[in-house]
């Protein structure tokens, strides 16, 4: 891993130099076309996939550097821009060709050594793409990111509509760096020899990785005809799925045109009975009126029933009003009556006692006058205290026959 970083980092620095020289040469305005440029992007490419973790996926194995790059938008909004202009482009169909597409509005920007800066500044967030001993984890990513710091005097001009940013082939020509070498080098045949070990180095490597990517790709393809016949087999079951739901749908229409027939009866025969209890229902309701007619004369014959009733229980109460208050005096006047009685009990035997006192004196009376008086004067005498008699005794019988009556009338 060491020496790939080390061949790594001195392609970039052949080519970061070849492509300065060009730039001065052509007055530092580069479009998509130019050779050395587009040689850098391949250098460049092959820097951030260096140790780059797989993904795996039900298609296969993916192994694409534009994961990383996203990180640069949460870190500097400035990068937004471009992420938001590659993901609107709709020819990029590939996390690759969205890579490609990143670098290049970024090296337009000039601002693709700020990114990586920020990128490299964070290791923490890398770590979840990059092995450890990746080129963008160790000392050798910030060396190429000062070495990026000089292509911020180009003027590129690049067009991405029309690029076949997907289906690029990623390979290093070594042709342009070996050229450059031997007229810059110029007779150091020392570093020329170290430098085409590096090259050899290199080119090895990126053998390998190739032949890494054929069996990747070959993995992918075995995996996309086993998901063809995967596909194929659901289709197939997705076809007679389909048969057995459209007979299923004639089925119900059938069925639904049988409910909808049996519906349409069902509602003429409600319609009909519907009828027939409203024609029962106006009859009964005048009949129910006829019933409401007579109760209501019944209630107002009721009513002045009960009117006639209340006066005659007001008269009946009046009158057992007077009756009490009659009763009241006469038992007042019975009391007053049993009083005199009972004075004239008293007198009675008085007179009684006068009587045979007086009786007792006619006797001796009675002896003396036969001597001395004649008969007609004690006859007299006699017949006074007889009338007074009877008078007290009429008088006393009247009080009697009076109680007595009261008495009946309690």
């Amino acid at each position: 891993m060491m020496e790939e970083r080390a061949n790594l980092m001195h392609m970039m620095k052949l080519s970061i130099k070849v492509l300065l020289q060009s730039a001065l040469s052509l007055g530092r305005s580069l479009d998509a076309e130019h050779a050395p440029l587009q040689q850098f992007f391949v250098v460049m490419e092959h820097c951030l996939k260096h140790g780059l973790k797989v993904k795996k996926s039900f298609i296969g194995q993916n192994k694409s550097f534009f994961g990383p790059l996203e990180l640069v938008e949460k870190l500097c909004p400035e990068a937004s821009d471009i992420a938001t202009s590659v993901r609107n482009l709709p020819e990029l169909k590939t996390a690759v060709g969205r890579g490609r597409a990143w670098l290049y509005l970024a090296l337009m920007q000039k601002k693709l050594a700020d990114y990586l800066k920020v990128l490299i500044d964070n290791k923490h967030l890398l770590s979840e793409f990059y092995e450890p001993e990746a080129l963008m984890m160790e000392e050798e990513g910030m060396v190429i990111v000062g070495l990026l710091v000089g292509l911020n005097v180009l003027d590129a001009n690049l067009c991405l509509k029309g690029e076949d940013l997907d289906s690029q082939v990623g390979v290093i020509d070594f042709s342009l760096y070996l050229k450059d070498v031997q007229d810059l080098e110029g007779g150091k045949e020392h570093e020329r020899i170290t430098d085409v070990l590096d090259q050899k180095n290199y080119v090895e490597e990126l053998n390998r990785h190739l032949s890494c990517t054929v069996g990747d790709l070959q993995t992918k393809i075995d995996s996309l005809e086993k998901t063809n016949s995967k596909l194929q087999e659901e289709l197939s079951a997705a076809t007679d799925r389909i048969c057995s739901l459209q007979e299923e749908q004639q089925q119900l229409r059938e069925q639904n045109e049988l409910i909808r027939e049996r519906s349409e009866k069902s509602v003429e025969i409600t319609k009909q009975d519907t009828k027939v209890e409203l024609e029962t229902y106006k009859q009964t309701r005048q009949g129910l009126d006829e019933m409401y007619s007579d109760v209501w004369k019944q209630l107002k014959e009721e009513k002045k029933v009960r009117l006639e009733l209340e006066k005659e229980l007001e008269l009946q109460i009046g009158m057992k009003t007077e009756m009490e208050i009659a009763m009241k005096l006469l038992e007042k006047d019975t009391h007053e009556k049993q009083d005199t009685l009972v004075a004239l009990r008293q007198q009675l035997e008085e007179v009684k006692a006068i009587n045979l006192q007086m009786f007792h004196k006619v006797q001796v009376g009675i002896g003396f006058v036969s001597t001395s008086q004649p008969g007609s004067l004690l006859l007299s005498t006699m017949v006074k205290l007889v009338t007074g008699y009877h008078s007290v005794l009429s008088q006393a019988a009247f009080l009697v026959f009076c109680h007595s009556s009261c008495r009946r009338r309690e």
